[in-house]
């Protein structure tokens, strides 16, 4: 796609500016549809007055819906370790910053984790159907 030079008006200081096709390639191959509304001089201002700068990210419904605002990780120690594999001495990331108070398990611990809890509610579910099948044979000879 070739790009070439347009003249805009600012919004805010009404003089007009060009918006160059090194400009445009760059919004394009960031994803970017909108043209620019304030020149170069205005955007700095309006950056140093919202206090934004490149390492400040904004979170909120509408950003976070976009794919484009980085997440945060935190890293944390696996709580596996002393309960699942004691071998364990993985740190893993997560979305929230850890607090203690929720267990944090790595990929490895957490799937041990799952397949554990699903081998008892197996067993439960087994456990209360044979139960039942004895109480119906009950029954059926009184």
């Amino acid at each position: 796609m070739s790009f070439s030079d347009k003249e805009i008006v600012c919004e805010e200081c009404s003089q007009a500016f060009i918006f160059t096709a090194g400009e445009q390639e760059f919004f394009s191959s960031k994803g970017l549809q909108n043209l620019p509304r304030r020149c170069n001089l205005c955007r700095q201002k309006r950056k140093i007055s919202t206090g934004s700068n490149e390492e400040n990210y904004s979170y909120g419904r509408a950003v976070s819906y976009s794919g484009k605002t980085p997440r945060r990780l935190h890293i944390a120690p696996c709580s596996g370790s002393k309960s699942l594999s004691p071998e364990c001495q993985e740190y893993t990331e997560v979305p929230f910053m850890p607090r203690g108070d929720r267990p944090i398990y790595c990929s490895s611990c957490y799937n041990v984790m799952k397949n554990a809890e699903a081998e008892a509610e197996e067993e439960a579910e087994a456990k209360t159907s044979s139960d039942n099948d004895s109480d119906s044979k009950e029954s059926i000879l009184e």
